[in-house]
């Protein structure tokens, strides 16, 4: 469940009007920016921006820009672009230029359903001109981005085949703990095509057979990028909550905070399932999402985070 709910009373004319009276004369009332448009939906906040064109003749997004600054302007844009859009953008931005963001290739791979990668394709077409697996083909090479391939097909099999789980479980045991070196192209073939139940499945089948977690073999066979995913694979098939509250703790407690990483998920992740998250968050680490975004944080860009956050645990 998300934290971001549709606004019950929702009247696009007038919020229009709230943020261009927020905007109006000397500085800018940041407050009532970040209230209203955390308290809306995307689907909203579109209509919002709709209605903001039609009575002053101009950009919603350009006008919050020119008012903003920072990571505070950063995360109203993002709140502000639809949720297919937004991937994609991400993706372009960590193929484009010198170096990829695997990270965020990871991710949102990683993570998205078979639907809203079909989706992402298309936009990401339609927006940038080119084919998202040759950008990803061209940033990527060997079994990492033979894995990345197979998940932009977006066409996991549905539920689960209860005659493949012991197979499934040998197999990957034999192409990793039972044989010096690692068939990668067996991990890459079952954790990329399987659906999630039928891989919890084969998760425990192979905790029976080999005595380790799916993770821990992962870990000592492979190293990288390929791990990286293959890790990120597995822990969203077990739970994709807990996938993100990982990586949000993982975004905030070290020196400096991944602000890329923790505005992304914040975002896309707050009318989805941010209560879920929330949740394995506090169970995992004992500790609040809440509070560790206000220790980590500060000023409009906190608060606007704490708004998406939904409350405290």
């Amino acid at each position: 469940i998300g934290s971001v709910r549709p606004y019950v009373n929702f009247n696009a004319k007038h919020d229009a009007e709230v943020l261009h009276r927020a905007m109006k004369g000397i500085g800018t009332d940041e407050d009532a920016v970040l209230m209203l448009l955390t308290a809306r939906s995307n689907d909203q906040r579109q209509q919002i921006k709709a209605a903001y064109k039609k009575a002053y003749g101009k950009d919603l997004v350009s006008a919050l820009k020119s008012e903003l600054g920072g990571l505070f302007e950063s995360l109203i844009v993002a709140l502000m672009t639809p949720p297919v859009l937004y991937d994609a953008s991400q993706l372009h931005k960590a193929l484009k230029g010198a170096g990829t963001d695997d990270d965020v290739l990871i991710e949102i791979l990683a993570s998205r359903s078979d639907q809203r990668i079909k989706e992402i394709v298309k936009v990401y077409k339609k927006e940038f001109g080119s084919k998202l697996e040759k950008d990803v083909c061209g940033d990527t090479s060997g079994h990492y981005q033979k894995l990345l391939v197979i998940l932009l097909q977006g066409s996991r099999e549905e539920a689960v085949d209860e005659g493949k789980i012991e197979k499934d479980a040998k197999d990957l045991f034999a192409a990793g703990e039972a044989k010096l070196g690692t068939d990668e192209e067996k991990f890459i073939s079952i954790l990329g095509n399987r659906s999630a139940e039928h891989l919890r499945e084969v998760f425990d089948a192979y905790k029976k057979l080999s005595g380790s977690d799916m993770e821990d073999s992962i870990r000592g066979e492979t190293t990288g990028n390929l791990e990286d995913l293959l890790l990120a694979v597995v822990t969203c098939a077990r739970s994709r909550p807990l996938f993100f509250a990982e990586s949000l703790y993982r975004s905030m407690r070290r020196a400096g905070t991944d602000d890329d990483t923790l505005m992304r998920i914040m975002v896309s992740r707050s009318e989805e399932d941010m209560l879920d998250i929330r949740d394995a968050f506090k169970k995992k680490y004992g500790a609040s999402l809440y509070t560790t975004i206000q220790e980590d944080t500060t000023g409009d860009y906190q608060k606007a985070l704490l708004y998406l956050c939904g409350g405290n645990d």
